[in-house]
């Protein structure tokens, strides 16, 4: 492979809302550009960017795949990326990797919901940006109209590069807006001039700058933001193709435009070199697992010169890695290359130590934004036999999708995936049935509730117990507090009016569980204390009213009796765990319900419509704040129980333009007609079993 100049290198991500044509322009490009010489289609399945099987039959791109070609002296690095919400951790990996995103937006729909999505993760990365006007043959296109949303939208920074000549059928060419003639050519001059307050000056005096200063100007605009170009084209057709690589080779930023940083040792931040004889920073932004090279690494190089034979440190390594063999990528294809300098886009191969967000090299890079995943199914093998199986494919899916997460919860004793949306772990089952050939049972997952009390009691339980040899006793008294999250447990322990014969204390802070050792007089000896805290520990895990972990209490054992010969270990767990059972029932047991805080952003038009809906889902509404692009952010309390399918529902109210997020809060008590409900269901369900 030929070496590059970092200022000849082009790293762009094409993204957008599905079905703008993403893919069918990477696939024509390829053809354009000599790189493959059959045009490539999307529809009959030969496309060279959508490769992966679950992709040819849904007709749509699920992962990123990397490209690369040449035009006008640069070497063109092409991320192409999904157009579905569903798949947005793909696109966010892809843009933390490359340097200017290519916004696709389909000429007839105009922007969508992904549309507004990847334009703020594409600013929020810090990246350069173009709109790329796609579709213009369709008969349905009205440029102008077109260019008022977008610019009301995404601001008056948005300005033609080129436009249209004809519209529909009648979409010949483009005409670009720095000809003499065009309305457009004013406000773009001015537009990429205000970055410099010199070039300005000689504008404003009647001194246009000439070409070479205004490639110069283009640039330091579009890293700042102040300008981005909007170029016409259609992927199908072709016109305009060859002013949109030209406009990528101009106007897309160069490796070296961005300042990124990285931290030391020390942790202290410094500003990365675009050097190649500086030490290695590189960064993997994408992980597959390919069925024949196994795993594949994605890197992108921004400091030094990453070699093949290499032993270098990794953040996610505590030896280190060697690197075996770089490749540069063609979609699923790999060549093998020497070297990786500064800008350049590589893949290593079979480096397990390796996955998405390892930095290479002695510094450190932060770790990409990536979504949490809202969507969760409770999961098992078909086939019993399988269980190994599905735990090692569902290893490999979480390190290539970061929204996807496996979890085991302890309480609800079930497997569950979290994913972004039904169509997302729809895509995974696909996945892991074809590649794993494991086969998923999947249903709603169980909400973890918790136990607790709510006022004070007292009791006692004797287990005894005889049958011809060596008998069973131990006898515990306990009284029992609610003790509130927050509550210091020295301070509380220490409190000589509520325990006077306080001798120690035990906490844990997982459950928030405080126990009291407040025996006097040695009735019960405290070898046997371990035992009785092991009972209580063990009732609290199993529940008490539904079967629920109890949290946010604390007992205090004050008195109890023993025997010489019939006391043991045994004996006094079983004594400790069922007093823990009759006294938390004399202490007006109730149920606690995650309580989670969500964001909830969609279009304006809709903030009525969710304000109206949060109340039936026992929701409080905190407030609302400006998204921007014509959205507003609603954020509000609702119990998690009422939003497990809320994704639905959202997707309903604002036809696709809605997003939300949520994050845990604490727990509250459940409402008594819904705490009946949900004892009800334990106990049948414990009948059933």
């Amino acid at each position: 492979m030929a070496k590059y100049n970092v200022s000849d290198i082009r790293n762009i991500a094409l993204c957008g809302h599905g079905g703008s044509g993403k893919t069918t322009l990477a696939d024509t490009i390829l053809n354009e550009t000599g790189t493959i010489k059959k045009l490539a289609s999307v529809d009959d399945g030969t496309s060279i960017c959508d490769f992966d099987d679950e992709e040819k039959t849904h007709k749509y791109t699920i992962e990123t795949s990397v490209i690369h070609f040449e035009h006008n002296s640069k070497l063109i690095n092409l991320v192409d990326t999904p157009g579905y919400p569903d798949f947005i951790g793909q696109t966010i990996g892809a843009l933390w990797g490359v340097d200017t995103a290519a916004i696709v937006i389909n000429a007839a729909a105009g922007i969508e919901v992904n549309t507004r999505r990847v334009f703020a993760e594409a600013k929020k990365a810090g990246l350069g940006r173009i709109l790329v006007f796609n579709k213009m043959d369709d008969e349905k296109v009205n440029f102008e109209k077109l260019l008022k949303l977008v610019q009301d939208v995404f601001g008056p920074e948005c300005v033609p590069f080129n436009t249209p000549n004809g519209e529909g059928h009648a979409f010949k060419g483009v005409v670009s807006s720095l000809d003499d003639g065009s309305k457009y050519k004013d406000n773009l001059i001015e537009t990429i001039v205000t970055v410099d307050e010199s070039a300005m000056e000689k504008y404003l005096e009647g001194n246009p700058p000439t070409q070479e200063e205004l490639a110069l100007l283009m640039q330091r605009a579009i890293l700042d933001g102040t300008l981005i170009p909007i170029v016409c084209v259609s992927g199908k057709t072709k016109v305009g193709l060859k002013e949109l690589l030209d406009v990528f080779a101009l106007c897309a930023l160069a490796p070296d435009k961005i300042q990124r940083k990285a931290k030391n040792q020390n942790g202290e931040e410094i500003a990365i070199k675009t050097d190649p004889n500086e030490p290695v920073i590189a960064q993997v932004f994408k992980t597959r697992i390919d069925p024949f090279v196994q795993k594949l690494n994605f890197i992108r190089v921004y400091s030094g010169t990453l070699k093949n034979g290499q032993s270098i440190t990794a953040s996610t390594s505590r030896r280190g890695i060697k690197i075996a063999q770089l490749f540069q990528m063609q979609a699923n294809e790999t060549k093998p290359i020497d070297e990786a300098t500064p800008g350049m886009i590589v893949a290593v191969a079979k480096l397990e130590e390796l996955m998405t967000c390892s930095t290479l090299g002695d510094y450190l890079m932060d770790e990409f934004p990536f979504p949490t995943p809202m969507v969760g199914l409770a999961a098992a093998p078909k086939s019993r036999g399988d269980e190994a199986k599905l735990s090692g494919a569902l290893a490999k899916i979480t390190q290539e999708d970061s929204t996807f997460i496996t979890e085991r919860n302890e309480q609800t004793k079930q497997l569950v995936i979290t994913g972004m949306s039904e169509l997302h772990l729809q895509v995974i089952r696909e996945r892991l049935k074809r590649r794993d050939k494991v086969e998923l049972e999947t249903h709603e997952p169980k909400i973890a509730y918790r136990e607790t009390i709510q006022t004070n009691a007292e009791g006692m339980y004797r287990h005894k117990k005889q049958s011809g040899g060596a008998g069973q006793f131990g006898e515990v008294h306990i009284r029992m507090y609610p003790f509130p999250k927050g509550t210091d447990p020295e301070t509380y322990s220490n409190n000589k009016d509520q325990f006077p014969s306080m001798k120690a204390f035990h906490y844990d802070p997982a459950t928030n569980f405080l126990w009291v050792d407040a025996i006097v007089g040695g009735v019960i000896p405290s070898n046997f204390f371990p035992a009785i805290e092991k009972g209580f520990k063990e009732r609290m895990s199993k529940g008490v009213i539904a079967g629920y972990q109890v949290q946010d209490v604390c007992v205090e054992l004050y008195h109890g009796k023993y025997h010489d010969v019939d006391s043991n270990e045994h004996a006094f767990k079983t004594a400790g765990s069922m007093a823990f059972k009759e006294v938390f029932q004399k202490a007006k047991p109730a149920l606690l319900e995650p309580i989670v805080k969500m964001e909830i952003t969609v279009p304006m038009a809709n903030v009525g419509d969710v304000n109206s809906d949060l109340p039936n889902r026992r929701g409080r509404p905190l407030g609302i704040d400006d998204a921007g692009g014509g959205m507003q952010t609603i954020t509000a309390e609702v119990p998690l129980s009422e939003v497990m399918t809320y994704n639905r529902t959202l997707a309903s109210m604002t036809g696709g333009q809605g997003s939300y997020g949520i994050e845990f809060l604490r727990y509250d008590i459940v409402p008594g007609n819904i705490q009946q409900q949900i004892i009800a269901s334990a106990e049948l369900a414990e009948e059933e079993e």
